[in-house]
């Protein structure tokens, strides 16, 4: 298995308080930043852009 080339948001602040995000093999995939070795979550493109698209839904109506 590759190693994923993981990015941060460049809203992120200094620490480790952040998810770390990285394309493998047609998947998308998370960890956070604090145990970026640790538990590692595994979607596709469509379900991530389906989670955020609610979540800024849902945060615009208050």
């Amino acid at each position: 298995m590759s190693v994923p080339a993981w990015q941060k948001s460049s809203y992120c602040a200094q620490g480790n308080s952040c998810v770390h995000v990285a394309a493998d093999q047609g998947s998308i995939v998370l960890t956070e930043s604090g145990d970026p070795g640790g538990a590692i979550l595994r979607t596709s493109p469509t379900a991530l852009a389906a989670l955020i698209r609610t979540v800024k839904e849902t945060q615009a109506r208050g």
